[in-house]
């Protein structure tokens, strides 16, 4: 523990001389010293260490002299009081020890590989004392920050010493799972940081599903107006020759309600997980019988006008509007948007698409429109029919009331023309699966309007006012 200023001759033949210590103190084989002491008596008072084996020990000063040392070893395994009451050999013992590993008042003790304890630094100053001496005095640890836990990296703090430094959390998206990063990595595209900011997760998927509550409500609303729509037709057919139902073009009538069966239908088309094939189904799907339906409403307009100019006397109009050339009215229009849905899926058709950009920590699966001009086109096509049937019902409207049906048309359009004027908007600013949800909505909602709107009166007379179902009625006459 002492250093030895004189030099002495290492022969190794004789005994060496005694030696006087007159070196000032090596203060780290002072530490190694105590270090032993203190886990040799934490062993042999621990039961479950080396149970029935009690160590002891003997610190001889060599004075960093190597003669004095080497006779010291040869002291230590030749010297048998050593390991009296001992229940194992040196090398068990030695080999218990390296595996030596706790912690106690505060101090860890374990050796490394080669058999030295771990490194545990203390600040030590030499301090005179009253008396003139010297002493060991132990410098508290001083520490400026706490380490900083996994989700936060450390940011120095300006003007002070490197160990002084905050502790910052992790920027949105990033994460750090070590402690005392010193910067945040971030998560890949596809993920996205847990809540505290050390892990990434695979993004949440999101899109309208037939799982969930609102695309549950919009699927039965749908099927519900389907089912509304073929009783409708059901009634209508079993009274197909009656005079409500014959008053106003029952071929015309019925295609409307096939095509608003359609209508109802498609919607379902937008629910469910998006791919390239429903993608291009239900924009197409919801065109065409959207046209459809309007067509039919825009033949069912003309028919009433054409009957009272029928009436007045020389008119031959009768002849130029009668059953094939309402069929040609219908198909007709009908055909243009499937011209203009087949241009759309030929030249830039919709696909379905992973949408990182709308929620940060979210993946919206939606269909882009492939073309956008082919989406208004469509769109376009359906309001432009709209308001002409809309202009046509206005004109028919003061046409006598018992056999009018214009005035239904007429509220029937301002309904869907109201619904769809409000989808733009709201289609535009909708974000993820409520721009779907919306959409669906505008379907159902003006489907819904047509069917009470046109077929409701005409099914209330029939099943709960009969007397009026005559032509008599119809006609006005008293």
């Amino acid at each position: 523990m002492h250093y030895y200023l004189k030099t002495v001759e290492k022969n190794y033949t004789s005994l060496p001389e005694p030696l006087k210590c007159t070196g000032s103190m090596d203060t780290r084989e002072l530490r190694f010293s105590r270090a032993m002491a203190f886990a040799i008596d934490e062993i042999n008072n621990s039961t479950d260490l080396l149970p029935g084996v009690a160590l002891g020990y003997k610190i001889h000063d060599s004075c960093s002299s190597a003669p004095m040392a080497v006779q010291g070893a040869f002291q230590f395994t030749n010297d048998p009081p050593l390991y009296k009451n001992s229940a194992g050999s040196v090398n068990r013992v030695l080999d218990q020890l390296k595996r030596v590993n706790f912690s106690r008042n505060g101090y860890h003790v374990s050796f490394d590989a080669n058999g030295d304890p771990v490194a545990f630094y203390e600040l030590i100053n030499w301090k005179r004392n009253e008396d003139g001496g010297l002493e060991f005095v132990t410098v508290p640890v001083s520490v400026c920050s706490d380490s900083c836990q996994p989700g936060t990296r450390k940011v120095l703090q300006k003007g002070k010493p490197i160990c002084c430094y905050d502790c910052v959390p992790c920027a949105e998206g990033e994460i750090s799972n070590a402690t005392d990063s010193s910067d945040c990595s971030p998560c890949p595209k596809e993920s996205w940081p847990n809540a505290e900011k050390n892990f990434c997760h695979p993004k949440l998927v999101e899109f309208l599903s037939f799982n969930e509550i609102l695309g549950i409500i919009l699927a039965a609303f749908s099927i519900v107006g389907a089912c509304l729509t073929i009783i409708t037709a059901i009634v209508l057919f079993k009274h197909r020759f009656t005079p409500v139902v014959k008053a106003n073009n029952s071929e015309l009538s019925f295609l409307l309600l096939f095509s608003l069966t359609l209508c109802f239908l498609c919607s379902l088309t937008f629910i469910g997980r998006p791919s390239d094939w429903s993608c291009m189904l239900r924009h197409t799907a919801f065109g065409i019988t959207f046209v459809l339906c309007i067509s039919c409403v825009l033949g069912k307009t003309i028919v009433v006008l054409m009957a009272f100019k029928a009436t007045i006397p020389g008119s031959s109009v009768a002849k130029w509007f009668g059953s094939k050339q309402q069929r040609m009215t219908v198909v007709s229009f009908t055909f243009v948007q499937v011209l203009i849905c087949t241009i759309w899926l030929v030249l830039k058709p919709p696909f379905s698409v992973r949408n990182l950009t709308t929620y940060k920590d979210k993946i919206i699966l939606e269909c882009a429109l492939g073309s956008a001009l082919g989406f208004w086109a469509v769109l376009g096509y359906i309001g432009l029919l709209a308001v002409f049937c809309f202009v046509l019902a206005v004109l028919a409207r003061k046409l006598p009331d018992n056999f009018n049906e214009a005035k239904l048309i007429t509220f029937s359009m301002l309904i869907f023309s109201a619904v769809w004027i409000t989808f733009i908007p709201a289609y535009i600013s909708s974000p993820g699966k409520f721009t779907v949800a919306v959409e669906v909505f505008a379907i159902l909602a003006s489907s819904f309007g047509l069917i009470f709107c046109i077929f409701f009166p005409k099914c209330f007379i029939i099943l709960f006012r009969p007397e009026k179902n005559t032509k008599k009625h119809l006609m006005g006459k008293k």
